[in-house]
């Protein structure tokens, strides 16, 4: 199953965390994201697929020395639709920050100072997108939108991106 098959699961299973206004918010928050910097809102969902991306590796990593465990922790600790340092410096190291800064101003166009100003607004986004999946009672099990997003193994491209865009025009009917 598919990451927004996954995320449509969650939001009818009342046991998980995810809900129309909690996916509202988030597309509402790359909306204002978007007016703040005032930069085209593809830019920034393009933006937010390619830190996606570096979300997942550093996620697969997490998983593989921690243990699944510790990922999902770390999902439900850091995700949030407000700025968050935090989550971004202990996801990333300083090298990597750069790295997808350059990355995302490769692809995108848009300014490497507005990219890194915006990455403590997005990693948390893409954390809240993962934590959909999360039960509402703790010891229910795994979060299968996490995992959904973490197996790369099964059809080797997930995008955050096209499942927000899925979402988006699920929920915004």
């Amino acid at each position: 199953m598919g990451l927004f098959d996954q995320i449509l699961n969650a939001i009818g299973d009342p046991n998980q965390a995810a809900s129309p206004g909690q996916m509202s918010g988030i597309f509402n928050t790359v909306q204002q994201v978007s007016n703040s910097y005032g930069a085209d809102p593809s830019s920034v969902q393009s933006a937010m697929s390619i830190v996606g991306n570096y979300v997942r590796s550093a996620l697969q990593q997490k998983q593989a020395t921690q243990g699944p465990e510790q990922a999902e922790a770390f999902v439900n600790q850091y995700s949030g639709s407000s700025p968050n340092p935090q989550a971004v410096n202990a996801l990333f190291g300083a090298s990597q920050v750069q790295q997808i800064v350059q990355a995302v101003t490769q692809r995108t166009g848009l300014n490497a100072g507005m990219i890194q100003q915006m990455l403590p607004i997005l990693v948390p986004l893409v954390l809240n997108f993962l934590h959909t999946g999360s039960h509402t009672q703790s010891g229910r099990g795994s979060n299968p939108v996490l995992s959904a997003f973490l197996d790369a193994d099964r059809d080797g491209d997930v995008d955050i991106s096209d499942a927000m865009n899925l979402a988006a025009r699920h929920f915004m009917r």
